[in-house]
């Protein structure tokens, strides 16, 4: 055979070949069970006292267990035992000190107390702050400077421990929410409701002051709020009536801390070395941060010393049916580990999830209409291509809201006069957020009728929970108001054909916004065109996040887009936000709106104390009925969630209260890699075909050239 033919057939067999070439994980992982996801953006923190963001929570779910847990699959939201004996129930004290019955009047109640009883034989993850010598000393808790050189990583340290759960670990947290060098962002509202929280923030203010840099001894300052019992109980104690604080305890602020890990972390160059509580966390969960690099990726792993959940057996006939018990009781978690790469654009990681590199991704507008098409009853449903390669949609109406606020204090737009009230209420016709829905969100919402959400006690579905004022039924088919009846509201408010009906001049509103951008100037364009339809102008001034928040707590805005995502799922997580006490511009609280309704706030708090029923119904809905007349938002729309996942991943229920999800994930990974070969396989031809195409036009040179050294020799 010549060269030339040799040639020819190694790339003929190599571009037959079907190997994968561009994968971008180890071989060794193949046939293991690991999830694969990503991070667009490093967690800030990382320590469940601090941390309260969604792409925080994302890891501190799986890490660290609050006493409770939301039921995986059932619906409504359910609260369940994770390292609690059972759901404590709150027993009723009065002023003196004498048990009251459990139906006692709000008026009555001094005191509510939790007794939590944690499960024996839960322990830690495996960490050096738990490390022992061969006396029982800590290994690891008086550091020389020098033992730290060369380590970056819990890994580095040569010994690692483990311990068991108790009380007083649970104790010990919920004191760090009034550390001050910590500023937990729930210590504020905490201190409202827990018996001497904030004169322990006092104390330890004063002790950090008197020593600066020392490491504050949490148990030599005592809080009356929360208090061991023996080694599995503690008891808080809250101050009046709060049902509501049941479901804190499914939040990772109510989690375990150790004190020998604040303890290793707080000793002299473990900071600058990001060994802290905010980098490297320490829990019983399912999972430990066995990596943390946030340029490159993150890693959970597998606790070795998990106290072995077991998955649910508890579901709807719908969820057999999706089989979403398959795996009941089975012990978790299912997947020994997640890897979560650093993604910083949508587009690389659209691209690897549909080559199967990431198991499961949302839908940004770039790649909306290549993944969903609407049917013709409006229902979204997958492209032929996303069936094609077994992929799955999972939708979601998140337990959130998005809303224009109206700054009630604002002399044009704010009061509750007759006349004020016409006006906001012919804003919110004409702002018509179902077309917004369709043109910015691809269909991902559902027009607002309040402030509350699907999924919630109270909200009512269908025409029965319309807003009127915006709203009108047509058969089962709801609504929005023509826009005629927006310019006779508009006239009686003094603004006909959107001009003062005394001086003739034009109606101006000021809309403040933090929004900058392409995309975002196409939103605002449309937002003027709203109100182009009233003749009514909208200025808008766009700000930085830090300003436009100072505007807000000082009353200064006059129109804010704002929203809210539900913390728990009760009806006075997002009532409150209209609470009069709780105005932005006088006490700093989450009414943005500066909203204050005497009766709306005697309904508020009647109803934040009613157990779910008819009777809290009834509340809710004369609740409803004001705030939808007073209209000091335009209530527009409730986020819905688009989500996919590949065939080869299983348990996939969104659940929008539950953080810690990770452990009832299931994969076969080897339909994964069976897909992944099948979709990946090099495409060569095109480049043989050019080395071809060289070989045809040297081949002559090289033989005339051969011949002519010949002749030579």
């Amino acid at each position: 055979m010549t060269r030339t033919g040799s040639v020819l057939l190694g790339l003929a067999l190599l571009a037959g070949c079907g190997d994968t070439w561009n994968n971008p994980y180890p071989d060794s992982q193949a046939a293991a069970p690991v999830l694969y996801s990503a991070f667009s953006e490093r967690p800030k923190h990382l320590d469940p006292a601090r941390s309260y963001s969604a792409n925080e929570v994302e890891f501190t779910g799986q890490i660290y267990e609050p006493p409770l847990q939301y039921h995986f699959l059932k619906r409504p939201y359910t609260l369940v035992p994770l390292t609690a004996a059972r759901v404590p129930e709150p027993r009723y004290y009065d002023a003196s000190g004498k048990r009251l019955p459990d139906d006692a009047a709000s008026s009555r109640i001094a005191e509510s107390v939790y007794e939590i009883r944690v499960r024996p034989g839960i322990r830690y993850q495996p960490h050096p702050a738990f490390a022992r010598d061969e006396a029982g000393r800590y290994r690891y808790h008086a550091l020389e400077s020098a033992a730290l050189d060369g380590k970056s990583r819990i890994s580095d340290f040569a010994h690692q421990g483990t311990r068991e759960l108790v009380a007083a670990d649970y104790v010990y947290q919920i004191k760090r929410l009034a550390h001050p060098g910590l500023s937990s962002p729930i210590f504020g509202l905490m201190s409202e409701h827990i018996v001497g929280l904030k004169a322990l923030g006092a104390a330890l203010e004063k002790a950090a002051q008197a020593q600066p840099g020392r490491r504050l001894d949490l148990d030599r300052f005592p809080l009356a709020g929360a208090q061991v019992v023996d080694r599995y109980t503690y008891r808080i104690r809250i101050r009046g009536k709060y049902p509501q604080f049941i479901y804190w305890l499914a939040m990772p602020f109510f989690a375990p801390v150790p004190w020998e890990a604040e303890t290793f972390y707080a000793q002299p160059g473990m900071a600058d070395r990001n060994l802290t509580l905010d980098w490297q966390p320490v829990g019983t969960g399912p999972y430990y941060l066995a990596e943390n690099d946030p340029n490159r990726r993150m890693v959970l792993k597998r606790n070795p010393y998990f106290h072995g959940e077991v998955y649910p057996g508890e579901g709807s006939v719908e969820d057999r049916a999706a089989g979403l018990l398959a795996d009941a009781g089975k012990r978790l978690p299912l997947v020994d580990e997640a890897v979560y790469s650093l993604e910083k654009e949508t587009i690389p990681y659209w691209s690897k999830f549909l080559q199967g590199y990431y198991d499961s991704s949302g839908i940004s507008s770039d790649s909306f209409d290549q993944a969903v098409r609407f049917s013709a009853k409006g229902e979204p449903e997958l492209t032929a291509s996303m069936r094609a390669q077994d992929i799955h949609l999972i939708t979601a109406v998140a337990a959130s809201i998005w809303y224009v606020g109206f700054n009630m204090l604002d002399p044009v737009v704010g009061g509750l006069g007759e006349d004020r009230r016409k006006l906001r209420q012919a804003l919110s016709i004409a702002f018509d957020y179902d077309e917004f829905i369709s043109i910015f969100l691809n269909g991902r919402g559902i027009p607002a009728q309040g402030p509350l959400p699907p999924g919630l006690f109270g909200y009512v579905e269908g025409p029965a929970g319309l807003n009127p004022y915006v709203y009108e039924a047509r058969g089962e088919k709801i609504e929005r108001r023509p826009i005629e009846t927006a310019k006779k509201l508009l006239a009686e408010a003094g603004y006909p054909n959107g001009r003062h009906a005394k001086t003739g001049q034009p109606l101006v509103l000021y809309f403040d916004t933090m929004a900058a951008g392409p995309d975002a100037k196409s939103r605002l364009d449309w937002m003027k065109k709203q109100l182009d339809k009233l003749n009514v102008q909208l200025v808008v001034r766009g700000t930085d996040y830090n300003r436009f928040q100072d505007k807000i707590r000082k009353g200064n805005a006059q129109l804010f887009e704002w929203g809210w995502n539900a913390d728990y799922p009760d009806p006075e997580n997002f009532f409150f936000l209209l609470y009069g006490p709780h105005k932005k511009v006088s006490s700093g609280g989450e009414n943005a709106a500066n909203y204050d309704n005497p009766e709306f706030d005697r309904l508020f708090e009647r109803m934040k104390d009613m157990d779910n029923g008819p009777e809290r119904q009834a509340v809710i809905d004369a609740m409803l009925e004001i705030v939808r007349r007073d209209a000091p938002w335009i209530f527009a729309y409730y986020p819905k969630s688009f989500g996919l996942r590949h065939g080869w991943v299983h348990n996939v229920k969104p659940n929008l209260m539950a953080n810690n999800t990770l452990k009832y994930r299931r994969i076969d990974p080897a339909l994964r890699e069976e897909r992944r070969a099948a979709w990946n396989r090099p495409v060569l031809w095109p480049v043989a075909l050019l080395v071809v195409g060289l070989v045809v036009l040297i081949a002559p040179a090289a033989s005339a050239w051969r011949r002519h050294e010949r002749k030579v020799a």
